[in-house]
């Protein structure tokens, strides 16, 4: 894409298709909290909604090319299927139109070296993408529901943060009071993927060990509007990748 170091870099948010009520009318309609895009535009980047298409592939490689970062957001469960694992009976119901867009821009994003931020189930979704597996309700494989309290409300957890990593350079070493609700998390981290923060020997967070930024938290960093960093670590990352247009792969 054209290099142009003096507009606001363009950011892509992955969204549902929903069933959505709006006065008489009922109908399905791209999905997206407005915390996840008031995150980016109050760090400096523009948002951009990325409901799932017909052709993930042919789809991802049109929409990549106008953007500058990119952000797998929180939802619903990833599909067993895709890391070779039985069906749990706590998993959400599949949905394979959102995990087939939200891989092929991840694919897409790492061959153009697209900054990535990837937020809970965005997370969850890279590790898989990177060959890693899930497990699938927490509470049997780590005996707490700390991280899911339910009934729409946020636990706060803590996690630590390793120094030295990318994700200390824009939170800092040390111990993180985050905002969690999701009762999956992973198990075996994918290739080339170095967790730098945990819980309890869970992975809360992880970044590539290999050219490009992807940085992934299983934390919802856009639930604390007082702390805006992860964001604007990516729209600072984003308007480098702008600023020297970086060809495809």
């Amino acid at each position: 894409m054209a290099s142009n170091a003096f507009r606001k870099p363009l950011i892509g948010l992955t969204t549902y298709l929903e069933q959505a009520k709006q006065g008489v009318w009922d109908v399905r309609a791209a999905f997206l909290p407005q915390v996840y895009f008031d995150s980016v535009t109050a760090s400096g980047g523009v948002a951009v909604l990325l409901p799932p298409q017909p052709d993930p592939e042919i789809a991802a490689e049109a929409v990549l090319d106008g953007l500058d970062g990119l952000i797998l957001t929180g939802g619903r469960d990833v599909q067993p299927e895709l890391y070779g694992a039985q069906r749990h009976p706590l998993t959400d119901e599949p949905r394979p139109d959102r995990d087939a867009w939200e891989l092929a821009l991840f694919r897409g994003a790492e061959q153009r070296r697209l900054p990535v931020l990837a937020i809970c189930r965005g997370l969850q979704l890279v590790n898989v993408a990177r060959g890693g597996t899930l497990h699938q309700h927490l509470p049997e494989a780590l005996g707490t529901e700390r991280f899911r309290v339910g009934g729409g409300v946020f636990a706060t957890n803590d996690v630590i943060v390793d120094e030295g990593s990318r994700l200390a350079e824009l939170v800092g070493p040390g111990e993180l009071e985050v905002h969690s609700y999701h009762h999956q998390g992973i198990d075996r981290l994918g290739a080339g993927l170095v967790a730098t923060a945990h819980t309890d020997g869970l992975v809360q967070a992880f970044e590539s060990d290999g050219e490009g930024y992807v940085l992934g938290v299983q934390w919802h960093p856009e639930q604390n509007q007082e702390d805006r960093r992860l964001f604007a670590g990516l729209v600072a990352e984003a308007s480098v990748y702008a600023s020297r247009g970086v060809p495809t792969a």
